[in-house]
């Protein structure tokens, strides 16, 4: 017979050894370095649950710990072999940019990977930035991410809302609960306009889903001189104090990132590391060094005008066998865009200079690529480092219109910019820090070839079929092989995903989790199946109301109907229904040049049925054509119904879509302030910058309220006087004429960018009173934040004041109270019978 004591002891050590069993039989399950229970003892994990669940405690607690065996649970490592991953997605480049696929841009960094790895000529976007970047880190499709379109238009339904929900984990998150360390560097745009704030939340900025360093900006696009820079979630100003023209995020961030994995390594090199690599290029505004600028002017590449330059990339394509050599160049929109022949020599001159500059970013770009990559190289991390090089998160953009535009503020809202004007005032100082440039969409329908269109058009290749070079020198062997199977950007993280050997989760924080929508193309690196038939069988397209669906080669179209610069118009009111349809086999027809619609209405049929099961499938319901009435919709964003906000110490820094709108409305601005002796100057408050914003501000003591617009006119109010000591009241009113954005709910604009009155008062006593003939409708510079007290980034007026222009003179609080127009009943009712009315016409 045992005792008690025994029997105690006894059941406790049996007990003991169950969960060291039970213990060892996960570890063999999954791998494990070291002695279980060690400090340096490392294991995989099942990955079902993220995180994973605690594992027992391993050792032995007696009532001292002389008696007691320590027991550390194992630190979370990747299953052996895991490569280090590069993910590079760069902006706005369609298919013929780089030389890799028969550009007359040089990127031999992209040539470089191309020669050690593997080329694809068939892997497509969704046509927009922030959906394609959606689709990217989630492995869904970009409604089911609720990024049917960026997130500065953003919507109240689940596939238009730019809330990546918690059911949709991240790549980041995947792999740094596996063991990765992970980071993201540049663009991010899939952080909601109205989360952008220091007020939060943090859950939708990179660092809040699973990247745990990230060093970028904020939004669409940045001025790459002085960009809205962010270090994880905190702004940062590295530029501040460099001389004009030095200092370039485009090169910033590859110091950044060489920095960080450089730090890593030392620390722990046994870790593998996640680089999602984002720069702002080739996104206006078109920003390269001046070094850039003048090696690519050197080269001559563009005299001879768009028409000669898109046929000789033309047959450089087909001489590198990254097309079909039967491929048919879609032809030239002569309805839409002038041939080069027919251009004046003005225009000519002028649109060289802008393909330059652009070609330079694009260059620039590719050979900072060049340099984070040397980087693994260097710390001899090469050979197991998977590099997913994408040229373009859509088709090259052509938002700068059929002229260019000097200021890419102006396109958004709906301004275009002469020619003599764009050669007299910006031509020499084009891709400096004074413009905020975007090419002529002749290029850009150039720079799509061999396909039509552009960013934006979903239904058309020129705006979705991008290119993408691949190397894994430890696992591809294949060099310099092509790839021709359908691949689309959801199947980015499934691929990681199985390159790592790392399974997708079941449930991340306790939410389950849906399903990957995306398939690997893992199969794809090895040279046995280089002509395999491809694993993604269907896809759908759709943005703005422009849709699409592919289905094993066949591809179902809607014929555009809307350049992109075409923006500020009625939108067609049924998408779904009110389109001329396309079809095309693609199989055959590499270009989509040859429409069989007519001869097969019965694939036609059924492929936009295939299409609506797909929509619904994806929450891409309800479609929505308007495009530029979206920018202005209203948000859940932290000034959402309010009409009154007090500020009573400075403050820098509020992004545009969590500050007050100040647009198609009237409000008045009240700044309480003490002059010192001795008088003061400053800035009271400003929102913007240098392409589009206004400032209230002290001149030599004066009173000044300004509105640039668009960096193309000033509207000035100014005091006779400057303020003496004392307590003060500035006051700025302005009464708007227009009925303001109500009117977008009725598919028409008229309420929008209407007249207004502004007066400016002091102490009660108006001392300047103008009338302003046009107003901004959509945006200000919105890469530039809501200032009080100083003025960050560039300022509104270079010749009043250089920034950060602080405020000398105290201030005690100020207000700012909007009166927005409310549509009144008969409003309601003509704007109701003009949509009928159009509806019915259409």
């Amino acid at each position: 017979m045992f005792s008690s004591s025994t029997f105690s002891r006894r059941s406790k050590t049996l007990l003991y050894l169950a969960g060291s069993l039970a213990v060892i039989s996960q570890a063999a399950a999954q791998q494990v370095t070291g002695t279980l229970g060690s400090p340096s003892a490392t294991s995989t994990i099942n990955g079902k649950q993220l995180p994973p669940p605690d594992p027992e405690f391993g050792g032995v607690i007696k009532d001292g710990a002389l008696q007691s065996k320590p027991w550390w649970p194992p630190r979370i490592a990747p299953p052996e072999g895991a490569p280090n991953v590069l993910l590079i997605i760069t902006d706005d480049a369609g298919f013929a940019v780089p030389s890799t696929f028969g550009g007359v841009i040089p990127t031999p960094t992209m040539d470089r990977i191309a020669k050690e790895g593997l080329r694809y000529n068939r892997v497509f976007s969704t046509a927009l930035c922030s959906p394609t970047r959606a689709a990217l880190i989630t492995g869904r499709n970009h409604h089911s991410a609720g990024f049917g379109v960026i997130s500065e238009q953003s919507t109240g339904f689940p596939g238009y809302n730019s809330i990546i929900t918690r059911d949709k984990a991240t790549i980041g998150r995947i792999l740094l609960d596996n063991g990765y360390c992970t980071s993201w560097f540049g663009k991010d745009h899939n952080t909601p306009a109205f989360a952008a704030s220091q007020v939060g939340p943090f859950d939708q900025w990179p660092t809040g889903m699973g990247f745990e360093y990230f060093y970028g900006f904020v939004g669409g696009d940045a001025n790459q001189w002085e960009p809205n820079l962010f270090r994880n979630t905190t702004q940062i100003y590295p530029f501040l104090g460099k001389e004009s023209g030095t200092w370039n995020l485009v090169t910033a961030m590859a110091d950044d990132a060489i920095d960080w994995m450089t730090r890593i390594n030392q620390t722990d090199p046994s870790r593998p590391i996640f680089i999602k690599y984002a720069p702002g290029a080739t996104h206006a505004p078109h920003h390269p060094t001046k070094e850039w600028v003048d090696k690519i002017s050197k080269l001559k590449l563009f005299d001879e005008g768009w028409n000669k330059v898109r046929d000789r990339i033309f047959e450089n394509q087909k001489r590198l066998g990254v097309i079909p050599m039967d491929t048919k160049l879609s032809p030239w929109p002569k309805d839409v865009l002038k041939e080069w022949d027919d251009l004046t020599a003005d225009e000519k001159k002028l649109y060289i200079r802008q393909a330059e500059v652009f070609a330079a970013y694009a260059a620039y770009s590719d050979h900072e690529i060049g340099r984070v990559i040397q980087a693994f190289e260097d710390l001899g991390k090469l050979d197991n480092t998977l590099i997913i090089y994408i040229n373009g998160d859509n088709g090259t953009s052509a938002e700068g219109g059929p002229l260019g535009t000097p200021n890419e503020v102006a396109f958004f809202n709906g301004v275009p910019v002469p020619v003599d004007i764009q050669l007299a005032k910006f031509y020499d100082v084009w891709g400096t820090e004074q413009t905020y440039n975007h090419m002529s969409a002749g290029w850009s329908w150039t720079f799509d070839a061999p396909f039509s269109w552009f960013k934006q058009n979903a239904s058309q290749l020129g705006g979705t079929n991008q290119n993408m070079v691949v190397s894994w020198p430890a696992r591809i062997k294949d060099r310099g092989g092509l790839r021709e199977q359908f691949v689309h950007v959801i199947d980015v993280v499934p691929t990681i995903l199985e390159a790592a050997g790392i399974r997708a989760p079941e449930a991340v924080d306790g939410i389950a989790q849906k399903p990957l929508e995306g398939i690997s193309f893992a199969y794809t690196f090895d040279a046995g199946n280089a002509k395999a038939p491809g694993r993604h069988k269907t896809q759908y397209f759709e943005m703005m109301g422009q849709w699409a669906l592919y289905n094993d080669g066949w591809f179902l179209s809607t014929k555009v109907n809307r350049a992109p610069w075409e923006a500020f118009g009625p939108a067609n009111p049924d998408p779904l229904n009110n389109q001329v349809l396309q079809l095309f086999n693609l199989n055959q027809d590499f270009s989509q040049t040859e429409d069989l619609a007519a001869k097969n209405p019965e694939k036609v049929k059924e492929m936009k049925g295939m299409f609506i099961a797909e929509a619904r499938k994806y929450q891409v319901f309800p479609l929505d054509a308007s495009v530029a009435a979206r920018i202005i919709a209203p948000r859940p964003n932290i000034t959402a119904g309010r009409s009154e906000f007090v500020y009573t110490r400075p403050m820098t820094g509020l992004p545009q879509g969590d500050s007050p709108l100040l647009l198609n409305t009237s409000y008045t601005i009240t700044a309480d302030i003490e002059v010192p002796q001795g008088g003061a100057e400053g800035m009271i408050l400003t929102s913007g910058g240098r392409f589009a914003g206004y400032g209230f501000y002290l001149l030599q003591g004066k009173p000044v309220f300004l509105w640039n617009l668009l960096d193309l006119e000033r509207v000035k109010w100014e005091g006779p006087e400057a303020l003496p000591a004392g307590h003060h009241k500035v006051e700025f009113d302005f009464k708007y004429d227009g009925i303001g954005v109500g009117t977008l709910e009725y598919n028409n604009f008229s309420g929008l960018a209407q007249p207004g009155t502004g007066t400016l008062k002091v102490d009660g006593k108006e001392v300047a009173t103008k009338r302003m003939p046009k107003t901004l409708p959509m945006i200000l510079q919105w890469d530039e934040s809501f200032d009080i007290g100083s003025d960050t980034l560039t300022g509104v007026n270079d010749a009043d004041y250089k920034p950060p222009f602080p405020l000398t003179a105290k201030l005690n609080k100020l207000t700012i109270k909007v009166d927005r127009p409310q549509l009144s009943p008969a409003d309601i009712q003509k704007l109701q019978t003009a949509m009928q009315e159009k509806a019915k016409s259409d």
